[in-house]
């Protein structure tokens, strides 16, 4: 439930009792500064008619740019100043969960707190002051404008849709525009090409060990640690009975987020999810620094061996082993570098009992995954975004929105996605995409659902993720065969099918869980194309093998499943 998991503000850490430790943060509103009307009042004073500065430069951060480190920052200048506001385009280009909203929006004022601590000159708009404005472009110009600006400066945007608006952007002639880069992500873009082939299938473990060759990460020489690139044999235990003891309380934050409700409702801004008060999500550098730790501390000796386990009996089985950090390196108040140090720091320590199974299984989500799937956007936009190679073409269940479904796996994932703004990666990949996978979902959707309901969903990482890895619309860019299953595999990683009212054991009778027969309709339906993929041959061997009265029941089944889709 929506407060399981938190601890009360004034728990301090019991090292023997696994339960988190640390001091309440300061909740917005009473920080020194950033109370809102307090800050605004001082953030926007400048912005007086009569009395306001003159600067020379005007400089651009996004939501997703709150990194700290950024060249941009290295010395204050009393003539530059940065500009962060929150932007109703970015709020409606799809409908985004209310946590989702909540996290960005706080991360951006924060941020501009810390700036103006360290003398830098900061414009922080809300969305009830640029509400006026109907484009980013008309805003920048508005600013230029009243504070005579000469230069304008922006870091290359992650998404393409914003690269393209910025590049296009024309401002006054006498106002230069200049992009740099966000001195974030490990791979630069001028070397995608040489670790990436546009158009081609790319095997992700490629890269990842050109990417640990390149960083010295886990190697011996040019040779990997332990004598093995991949543990991921290693990474797929389930979690049983006697393990659930032992899954940590996740870290979690108190962060007054009441005001910027009030400003998205004033707005009309349309949202989705649960509605969350106080905000358990990081929003500063400081509380991602304290959950980097925390994860390295409590879950790390544990994390690559239930990475892909799912499980409904414990009361933190949304947060099981997981890092959570994915937010805090999307917006950019972590670099992945120092995440990947802290945790070396951590497996070398020999008191911290942390397997190499462990360490690798992380390494390759940050260092592979992470920088995988964005080369593999960048190469391939903007074509990617219209890829559907299966053409599939149905709308997703009303359950994807409220959580309601007899499916116990779906409605564990969903029910958590919209509970927190967040679910783990097998979640997102063999639930809630597998589902769409068999049952035909046009991958526009799905990606829009994916982009607005995830906390850490920015579209660089999100569509390779959703519309290659889950969907298959990519036709292999990322994937070798679609990422599809049974109730088999739902029931061989997580403890789902024996709470749930349909039986996983059957695939034709009216109680048969719909993964099954959804799983075998998929199949079919796509065998021309799929057939001669050496990895999915003996499938339909398994299947020619069935009598034509299991076949026939088989795929009625699914007939009725997917006409009766929203019932499910």
């Amino acid at each position: 439930m929506p407060g399981e998991g938190r601890r009360p503000p004034t728990q301090a850490i019991n090292p023997l009792s696994r339960r988190v430790v640390r001091q309440p943060p300061v909740p917005l509103a009473a920080c020194p500064q950033s109370g809102h009307h307090a800050a605004k009042r001082e953030l926007n004073q400048m912005a007086n008619s009569e009395a306001r500065a003159k600067y020379h430069t005007l400089r651009l951060i996004l939501g997703d740019q709150l990194n700290i480190r950024h060249r941009w920052f290295e010395q204050s200048d009393v003539g530059v100043l940065f500009v962060i506001a929150e932007l109703h385009q970015e709020a409606t280009y799809v409908r985004h969960h209310i946590q989702k909203l909540c996290a960005f929006f706080a991360a951006m004022e924060q941020f501009a707190i810390v700036l103006r601590s360290r003398g830098h000159e900061v414009l922080h708009l809300t969305i009830d002051e640029t509400r006026q404005h109907d484009s980013l472009a008309e805003l920048i110009q508005s600013i230029c404008n009243q504070y005579g600006i000469e230069r304008f400066e922006y870091q290359a945007p992650d998404e393409y849709r914003l690269r393209q608006q910025l590049r296009q952007l024309r401002l006054d002639d006498a106002i230069s525009v200049t992009e740099c880069g966000s001195d974030h992500f490990l791979l630069p873009e001028s070397e995608f090409e040489q670790y990436i082939n546009v158009g081609k299938h790319n095997r992700m473990e490629s890269f990842y060990r050109k990417m640990r060759k390149r960083l010295d990460l886990l190697m011996e020489g040019d040779q990997p640690l332990g004598g093995q690139w991949n543990y991921d044999a290693e990474n797929r235990d389930r979690l049983r009975a006697a393990d659930l003891p032992a899954i940590p309380e996740p870290l979690s934050f108190d962060n007054d987020v009441e005001p910027i409700l009030r400003r998205i409702d004033n707005c009309g801004i349309e949202y989705f999810g649960e509605r969350a008060g106080a905000l358990l999500w990081p929003i500063n550098r400081e509380q991602s620094l304290e959950l980097l730790s925390y994860f390295c501390e409590h879950c790390l000796s544990r994390f690559g061996r239930f990475q892909d386990a799912m499980t409904c009996e414990h009361e933190h089985r949304w947060s099981l082993y997981h890092s959570r950090l994915s937010f805090a390196l999307n917006s950019k108040m972590l670099h992945p570098l120092e995440v990947i140090e802290t945790a070396m720091e951590h497996f070398n320590d020999a008191e911290n009992n942390i397997s190499i199974a462990q360490i690798e299984g992380f390494v390759r989500q940050i260092i592979g995954w992470r920088e995988y799937v964005r080369a593999v956007y960048w190469v391939n936009m903007p074509g990617y975004a219209g890829l559907n190679h299966l053409h599939a073409e149905r709308d997703l269940p009303a359950y994807f929105w409220d959580g309601d479904t007899s499916m116990k796996c779906m409605q564990q994932a969903l029910g958590q996605s919209l509970e927190f703004a967040y679910a783990h990666h097998i979640q997102r990949l063999m639930i809630t995409g597998n589902f769409c996978l068999l049952a035909g979902v046009d991958p526009d959707r799905v990606d829009a659902w994916y982009l607005g309901v995830y906390i850490d969903a920015i579209e660089w990482v999100e569509m390779p993720n959703t519309r290659g890895m889950s969907q298959f619309a990519d036709g292999g860019l990322i994937a070798t065969k679609p990422y599809c299953a049974g109730g088999n595999y739902i029931n061989k990683m997580s403890d789902y099918c024996k709470h749930c009212d349909y039986d996983v054991k059957q695939k034709t009778t009216d109680s048969a869980c719909p993964f099954n027969s959804l799983y075998w309709s998929f199949m079919i339906r796509h065998r021309e194309q799929l057939a001669a993929n050496p990895r999915i041959g003996m499938i339909y061997r398994s299947w020619d093998k069935q009598s034509l009265e299991t076949q026939e029941a088989t795929l009625a089944r699914a007939d009725w499943c997917l006409q009766h889709l929203d019932e499910l």
